[in-house]
């Protein structure tokens, strides 16, 4: 059995395992491996992960939070009073490699690069803009420009890089963005995701910024189609009120969780449901009993084509955050109960599951699905976001 010393509390030892044949114990603390210096979770998934040790935490180590001010982050465009976990900021490295979260990349040490390098991690960034004074500008941070400088190090050794850009009109789109393009296609990185600044109306004492306008999104959308690997957020496309690229356009969905082909995915899943392929676009009409979805903005004529006349679609203004956010999953349950109360909804409702807070049955502003359900007096059920899933929950 390799080196056990004392550092990272052992809190169990799964039976049979390695580090259990080996008779270590709960109550043990782990130093090293090998002569490698145990730090994280990563240091341990790459120099031990089969030996069946579980820790007090999961990564081990305290959660690293962001020290940037970055003057579109949604963070601080919250009201008071929600849920404290709400307002966490976090911008750590290895979240990124184990769950997809983006980083700015300021929190970084020239140690954690080589780490990332050693480990042939993939990185997930948020890049913005690749000109160092405006980025050190839109993230409050004065190493932010500097930051890039691990970027660059990280893509000359052959890292998975995904980046993502927030485009904010008149700050960093235009020439800045066609700048920024340039050089991360030039750094072959994976794929870019390109979105829209959200702004709610909770920006008092905040930068000032645009929102979008149908053509700084179509101006916008201009720049993003010259490149290869670059792909524009759905919503972007939508503001613009321009037909969304088809679904080929984006090969393994690499920036799905950026909201980049996830209505395009949902069509594809949605009309092949039945066991025929789509045909040329043509929506299949499902049989339904009376149901109704709530969905925001955006996304509700698109979906309203999709289904056809099989199923009601209400388009959930935001009152809560504001009518600029017009994303499905931003809606929260005051706002679904104000707005449906009075609407005939039929036999169930159905909302997708982006709506309430991972793994829990509660909405944004700490209403619950029951508590949507008591007031309309319909039963409410959470789809994932999957058009198979939900071709079967209208047609059930």
């Amino acid at each position: 059995m390799r080196s056990l010393q004392n550092n990272m509390k052992i809190i169990n030892v799964i039976k049979n395992s390695p580090a259990d044949k080996a008779g270590i114990k709960a109550g043990s603390r782990l130093v090293s491996i090998d002569n490698h210096k145990i730090n994280d979770v990563l240091d341990y998934m790459f120099y031990g992960d089969e030996f069946g040790l579980e820790f007090e935490t999961f990564l081990m180590d305290e959660q690293k939070n962001c020290k940037n001010k970055c003057v579109f982050c949604f963070i601080d465009q919250l009201p008071k009073n929600l849920r404290e976990t709400l307002y966490f900021k976090d911008d750590d490295s290895r979240l990124s490699f184990l769950q997809g979260n983006y980083i700015s990349l300021t929190n970084l040490t020239e140690r954690d690069v080589t780490r990332i390098i050693n480990m042939k991690l993939s990185v997930n960034v948020s890049v913005h803009t690749t000109d160092k004074a405006l980025r050190t500008r839109m993230l409050g941070n004065k190493n932010a420009g500097e930051a890039l400088e691990h970027l660059y190090a990280m893509a000359r050794a052959g890292v998975n890089l995904n980046c993502q850009v927030v485009i904010c009109p008149e700050v960093n789109d235009g020439a800045a963005l066609a700048q920024t393009l340039a050089d991360l296609t030039a750094l072959n990185v994976n794929s870019i995701a390109c979105v829209p600044v959200g702004l709610t109306k909770f920006r008092e004492n905040l930068t000032p910024l645009l929102p979008f306008s149908k053509e700084s999104a179509q101006a916008a959308l201009e720049i993003i189609e010259k490149h290869e690997n670059v792909y524009a957020s759905d919503e972007l496309y939508l503001l613009a009120e321009r037909e969304l690229p088809p679904y080929e356009h984006y090969g393994d969905f690499p920036q799905y969780e950026n909201g980049v082909g996830m209505l395009r995915l949902l069509e594809e899943e949605y009309v092949g449901a039945d066991g025929n392929p789509p045909d040329n676009g043509t929506i299949t009409i499902v049989p339904y009993k009376r149901k109704s979805i709530a969905t925001g903005v955006s996304a509700a004529p698109f979906i309203k084509k999709l289904v056809g006349a099989s199923v009601q679609v209400h388009a959930i203004k935001n009152d809560f955050f504001g009518h600029s956010v017009t994303v499905a999953g931003l809606i929260t349950g005051q706002d679904l109960i104000n707005q449906l109360k009075s609407k005939d909804l039929g036999e169930e409702l159905l909302i997708p599951e982006t709506m309430l807070r991972s793994g829990e049955d509660v909405f944004l502003d700490d209403v619950t699905v029951s508590e949507v359900e008591n007031a309309l007096g319909i039963k409410v059920r959470v789809v994932e976001v999957d058009g198979a899933e939900l071709y079967n929950a209208i047609k059930d």
